[in-house]
C-alpha cells in the first residue's frame, strides 16, 4: 500500500505541482491549504509523514509543528518542511521545533522525494526493530481512538443511555477491562491495573468486539455509554 502523505501549503500552484509530482512518484498524497485545515483532516485520519510550509497565515508551520508534537498521536510523525526561508536561523528554529527535514524553495522535487522516502525508510526499519507484527494494533491509529474515547468522555452526559436491545453477558474480567477501556486506558495500562499480560487484554478487548458488534474501540466505548454498560 502507497504511504499516505499531508502536504500543506497555502499557495495553490506550489501546492497542486507538489502533490502531481508526489503521486508520480507513487504516493497517495491528501493536500491543505493552511494548517486549520489539515489538522482538521488528522482529526480522521493518520497520515505517515507530514509536508508543511512555514510561512502560512492564521497558523504558521512552526505552530502546526508545535500542536503535533503535543499531541501523541503525531509525536513520532515525520515532518517536512517546504519554505522560502532559507537562513541557517531559520533552519535551526525548525530542527528545535522537532522537524526532520527542512527544504528552503525553489527546490529540486527529486530531493523532496528522496527525503520522504528516506524518512519513511527510516520509520519503517524502527517499527520492525520493536517487534511489531501484523496482530499488534498500529501505535498511532490506537492513539487516534483513545483521544477519541477521551472525547467521548467529555460529552458522556449528552449522550442519551437507553437499556439495550439485547443483554449482553459479560463475565468480571470482560466488564473491568470494559471500564478500563471507557476511561481511556491503553492496553498496557489495563494490563498493569489488572495484574495481566497485554496479550490477555487485547484478547478481552477483541471478545468485547465480538459482543457488542463494534469494530474499534471508540465504537466499542460509544456503544457501552449509550447502553449504561461502562460502570
Amino acid at each position: 500500500m502507497s504511504a499516505q502523505l499531508l502536504l500543506v501549503d497555502d499557495e495553490p500552484g506550489i501546492r497542486e505541482a507538489v502533490k502531481d509530482y508526489l503521486q508520480e512518484s507513487g504516493f497517495n498524497v491528501q493536500v491543505a491549504s493552511n494548517a486549520l485545515e489539515g489538522w482538521e483532516w488528522m482529526q480522521l485520519n493518520t497520515p505517515d509523514l507530514v509536508i508543511s510550509d512555514v510561512m502560512m497565515p492564521q497558523v504558521d508551520g512552526y505552530q502546526f509543528l508545535k500542536q503535533l508534537r503535543e499531541d501523541p498521536r503525531f509525536q513520532a510523525l515525520p515532518v517536512v518542511f517546504l519554505t522560502a526561508k532559507g537562513m541557517t536561523g531559520d533552519r535551526i528554529q525548525g530542527y528545535h521545533a522537532g522537524v526532520d527535514a527542512y527544504l528552503p524553495k525553489p527546490f529540486d522535487p527529486d530531493e523532496l522525494v528522496a527525503i520522504v522516502e528516506n524518512l519513511l525508510a527510516r520509520r519503517a526499519a524502527k517499527s520492525a526493530s520493536t517487534g511489531d507484527d501484523a496482530e499488534t494494533p498500529d501505535l498511532a491509529e490506537l492513539a487516534n481512538q483513545i483521544a477519541q474515547i477521551k472525547a467521548l468522555l467529555t460529552q458522556r452526559n449528552a449522550i442519551s443511555q437507553s437499556p439495550a436491545p439485547f443483554k449482553i453477558d459479560l463475565t468480571p474480567r470482560e466488564q473491568s477491562v470494559l471500564n478500563l477501556v471507557a476511561e481511556g486506558l491503553m492496553n498496557k495500562e489495563i494490563a498493569r491495573r489488572l495484574e495481566t499480560s497485554v496479550r490477555n487484554v487485547e484478547k478481552y478487548v477483541s471478545r468485547l468486539f465480538s459482543k457488542t458488534g463494534t469494530n474499534s474501540r471508540t465504537e466499542l466505548v460509544r456503544f457501552a455509554l449509550e447502553h449504561g454498560l461502562a460502570k
